[in-house]
């Protein structure tokens, strides 16, 4: 018997939203490769596994993983100073303990994570890829550190003076055109046309301008076989996991992927009413497709919400779209690969310095500011600056260290107590105590395993205080289940989250 819940015609729509993801994926896939510092094949690897291979196993149905933006920082880092050949054994230990942390239940705990520390996260890798991006747009090659890239910015602009004759300057209109396409096709694109990537758009009109116009500027280097770009860690490279310093950066990777995935997978549960994630199954599948990375020497994954928020929009019913995403993918690679040649690398700069820009969200922090006060906003504010002052792990370290700040007043009693009720007019919830990162898995559980078909009274008057990780758990799903249509009464809320619950 058909399941009701999946329309009769789920294959034409997935197939659609499928072609759409893989259309917003390739230009990606190679521009993080190329920003991670290796070669564009290493990205497409990534994204053939992470749509087939995690697709099949995800715990998010609708999620998209493949290599991304907020691993590029570190990959880059591991490259220059361990060389390609540490990445793979690197991954495989990563997908490892991935695999562990889903088989043992914790995933949960990865959304505990601060919203603060993860957005302060993400802007920090946005910058430094738009000031490591902006050399690339002058077919030059990025510097070893942030701060390094930064203060070369002038020198590099300087540098094109005189102009005439500078080999530079068709490689940077290049980059611009990209860029222009891009935010110009974001803003004006036809109703018609809304499913049609900018990123696209952009390294297409690039790549036809480049080619037509006859500039000599640096181009895609890919191999005629994407099977010659496999390359599998040897046991001297495995070997070298016995060092310390490359299993702190495994945990690191792994943590930072497991954080940024289910944060993507939380966001994609608010985009549609379809199966909600199981946080567990989307660990275990992500550390599957990072072991298979790190097997094939590629770059490490995550649930992608660029390509996800895509996926769905496109109108994906199941997890077909992301698997046949990946397909398309590998045919293109295999079957084209002198069309991916004739892509300007500068084009894919200006890709990738739209697409960190995006992720220095200044919506985020004042939204922060204004719902939860100054102490979130500096958290976002302190993890931004010093992932790009120092490294990405040193900058979450210091995020999740200030985020203890808001649980101090209550370190001797940090409990939460969950009672629930059945009555003839619903379902009563009442919570007592302490909400804060520490009971959020607790919090998350309850939440998300009260009834849909009843009247949910929800009595928070015993709340002694709330942080702001559970506040905005609590606003999110009380956004959801009022757009579904729920029947909610909640008592007793106090202080911004009264005020965040009443402006929606």
């Amino acid at each position: 018997m058909a399941n009701p819940q999946v329309p009769a015609n789920w294959f034409a729509r997935d197939l659609t939203a499928s072609i759409v993801v893989f259309l917003v994926a390739m230009p990606l896939c190679m521009g993080i490769a190329i920003a991670s510092g290796v070669p564009p094949e290493k990205g497409l690897i990534t994204g053939i596994i992470g749509g087939i291979v995690v697709g099949l196993l995800a715990g998010s149905p609708l999620q998209v993983s493949g290599p991304a933006a907020g691993l590029a920082v570190i990959v880059f880092e591991i490259v220059q100073r361990h060389g390609l050949a540490a990445l793979g054994p690197i991954l495989v230990v990563a997908g490892i303990i991935q695999f562990l942390a889903g088989v043992f239940r914790l995933g949960g705990w990865f959304r505990a994570i601060s919203p603060a520390v993860v957005h302060g996260m993400l802007a920090g890798i946005g910058v430094l890829i738009v000031v490591g991006q902006f050399h690339v747009l002058f077919d030059a090659k990025p510097l070893a550190s942030g701060l390094e890239n930064l203060v070369a910015i002038p020198g590099r602009i300087l540098g094109l003076w005189p102009a005439d004759g500078h080999p530079a300057v068709p490689a940077l209109l290049i980059g611009l055109v990209a860029i222009g396409c891009t935010l110009a096709w974001d803003k004006l694109r036809p109703a018609s046309l809304r499913l049609l990537p900018g990123a696209l758009v952009g390294v297409v009109v690039a790549t036809l301008s480049a080619y037509f116009i006859g500039l000599d500027v640096a181009r895609v280097d890919v191999p005629e076989s994407i099977v010659a770009a496999i390359a599998t860690p040897t046991m001297a490279d495995l070997s070298g996991m016995l060092s310390p310093t490359l299993m702190v950066t495994a945990v690191a990777i792994a943590f930072i992927a497991s954080a940024e995935t289910l944060l993507s997978a939380a966001a994609v549960d608010r985009m549609h009413d379809g199966a909600r994630t199981d946080y567990n199954r989307e660990l275990r599948a992500q550390g599957v497709g990072n072991l298979l990375c790190g097997a094939a020497g590629a770059l490490p994954m995550t649930g992608v919400i660029v390509r996800s928020s895509a996926n769905v929009q496109a109108g994906a019913v199941t997890r077909m779209s992301a698997v046949l995403h990946g397909i398309w993918i590998l045919g293109l690679v295999a079957a084209l690969p002198w069309l991916l040649r004739e892509i300007p690398m500068a084009a894919l700069g200006g890709i990738l310095v739209v697409t960190g820009w995006k992720l220095v969200s200044l919506q985020h922090v004042r939204h922060l500011f204004r719902a939860h006060g100054p102490l979130p906003a500096v958290i976002w504010a302190a993890t931004l600056v010093m992932v790009v002052a120092t490294d990405l792990l040193t900058g979450v370290l210091v995020g999740l260290g200030l985020s203890l700040i808001e649980v101090i007043p209550n370190l001797k009693r940090l409990k939460l107590d969950v009672a629930e009720a059945e009555h003839d007019h619903g379902h009563e919830l009442k919570l007592a105590g302490v909400a804060s990162f520490v009971s959020l898995p607790k919090l998350s559980t309850a939440l998300d395993a009260l009834p849909t078909d009843k009247r949910i009274h929800m009595d928070l008057g015993g709340l002694r205080s709330i942080d702001h990780t559970c506040a905005e758990l609590l606003t999110e799903w009380w956004q959801r289940r009022r757009a579904r249509g729920g029947d909610i009464e909640i008592r007793g809320a106090q202080g911004r989250l009264a005020t965040m619950l009443a402006a929606h």
